[in-house]
């Protein structure tokens, strides 16, 4: 049985479900070096006209349709109606988050938003217990969003990316390590915001 994927909101970001529609929004903001440099090898490179429309159709909504995979594109609640990125689940061992930002959206926090949400999916609603994600040794935009979520790099293996052969770190948090943050980061929120409390 295939769960229909939700619409999820942060206090800055709307994830809305991939649908065929967006394909044009990630012509437009994907093909940037600075966007796939760090991406697996499949990714084709010069980046075809074509490119968002074949994947949308014919590899991401029927991995969505089959129960495989999840994909949201990532809006600002100031400007719903523009893309800015895009995050995906996969249920693949070794390979279970990836995401993207155009350039000009970069810096600003928002990935590590977007996998706030995105991570609570994973773990309460699909109930998975263990979140692995790939990334080449050079990102380190990549490496701090899993450090700040409590990650712990597992295993470093040879890997192939668009910008050529890296080592690839595999990074993992179980489902009782996430939930302790979870935790302690809400009673952190729930004594800051009690009456008296500097």
């Amino acid at each position: 049985m295939t769960q229909t994927t939700p619409t999820l909101q942060t206090r800055r970001l709307i994830l809305t479900p991939l649908q065929l529609v967006d394909a044009a929004a990630i012509q437009q903001l994907f093909p940037h070096w600075e966007v796939v440099r760090y991406l697996d090898s499949r990714v084709p490179w010069p980046y075809p006209k074509d490119g968002a429309l074949t994947y949308v159709r014919d590899h991401a909504l029927p991995a969505i349709a089959a129960g495989r995979e999840w994909h949201w594109m990532i809006r600002t609640c100031e400007d719903p109606a523009h893309c800015i990125g895009s995050i995906s689940l996969y249920d693949q061992p070794g390979n279970n988050r990836g995401f993207w930002l155009a350039p000009q959206w970069q810096g600003k926090g928002y990935m590590r938003e977007a996998c706030e949400v995105i991570n609570a999916y994973w773990f309460e609603t699909l109930g998975r217990p263990v979140m692995q994600v790939p990334k080449a040794e050079g990102n380190h935009a990549s490496r701090k969003v899993s450090e700040h979520e409590g990650m712990r790099m597992i295993a470093t293996q040879q890997g192939d990316f668009v910008c050529g052969p890296l080592l690839k770190e595999v990074w993992e948090i179980t489902r009782e390590a996430w939930l302790e943050k979870k935790s302690a980061l809400e009673a952190i929120e729930q004594g800051a915001n009690e009456p008296g409390r500097l």
